[in-house]
Order: structure tokens, then C-alpha cells, then sequence
């Protein structure tokens, strides 16, 4: 459901209701019903492999999931409980230290209590994956009270 204020509003506070978001910097830089672009910032705390400066796979796992995650609250159209079942991950080739990760979600199937989402990250070209995901999602009836209540007041 296209429900813009609910997209800016989630745009905008998505780190603030998911901790390892905001610990880890992520962005949500584009957010519709359609899809969820989000963005991870290069520390390098990220790397794994120091010698060859290549970012660790966990933190690509931890930015597809946000990001799948995002695109099905946005698919959704407002605030709703939902939990990763399960998350698919194909590494096609390394990331390297230095750049910013992006990542492109979509929630392309929605059942009453199950999401189906997939993902791409790449990063400076889009053209050029890094990693790409298929991910299910349970959907629960329970909101987020805090989210709720503080959307409500925003």
C-alpha cells in the first residue's frame, strides 16, 4: 500500500526503532511501496580480511536484512511487527574496504502473515553485485506501541 507520510516518517526513524541500524549507521535513502534503498557507511570495522581489505560477508547479511526488512514495512504501508524466517545470501564477489555499501530491497509477494522480499547490494556500481539475497518474513498482527504512538505525535 502507497502510503507516503508512513515512508517519510519511517525514512526517518527506521534507526531510531532498530538499534543495530543506528549503531551501525545505515540510512534508508529511498523508501516506497515498490522498494527500500538503504545505505551502510565504510568503518573499517567492517573489514575481515585486513590484509586484502575486504568487508566482512555478516556485515552485508546485517544491511540485506535492514534493508528487506524496510522494504516490506514499506510494502506494508504502516507499522507492523515482522521477523526474518529466512534469508538466502549469494556473495558474488568481495567488497572491498573504503566504500559505501548500498543496498535495494523489494517485497514481491505479500500473503496475510508471510512477506517474500529480495535484495542487491552493490557498491559504486549498481551494475557490479556484491551480494544478492531472497528473504521471508513473518507479518504479526501486534504493533509496535512506541512507534505507533510516537508516529502518531509526529
Amino acid at each position: 500500500m502507497d502510503n507516503p507520510d508512513f515512508h517519510t516518517l519511517l525514512r526517518r526513524r527506521f534507526a531510531e526503532f532498530t538499534p543495530h541500524v543506528s549503531e551501525c549507521g545505515m540510512q534508508i535513502v529511498e523508501l516506497s511501496a515498490e522498494a527500500a534503498v538503504v545505505t551502510l557507511p565504510y568503518r573499517r570495522d567492517w573489514l575481515g580480511d585486513t590484509e586484502r581489505n575486504v568487508i566482512h560477508t555478516g556485515i552485508i547479511a546485517t544491511l540485506i536484512d535492514s534493508a528487506c526488512g524496510a522494504a516490506v514495512l514499506g510494502a506494508i504501508g504502516r507499522v507492523q511487527a515482522i521477523a526474518t524466517i529466512d534469508l538466502r545470501m549469494d556473495y558474488l564477489r568481495a567488497a572491498y574496504g573504503g566504500l559505501t555499501l548500498h543496498c535495494r530491497a523489494e517485497c514481491y509477494r505479500m500473503t496475510p502473515n508471510i512477506a517474500f522480499a529480495r535484495a542487491s547490494t552493490w557498491q559504486d556500481d549498481p551494475n557490479t553485485i556484491v551480494a544478492s539475497a531472497v528473504g521471508t518474513f513473518m507479518r504479526s498482527p501486534a504493533r509496535r506501541s512506541q512507534f505507533t504512538s510516537s508516529a502518531t505525535a509526529a
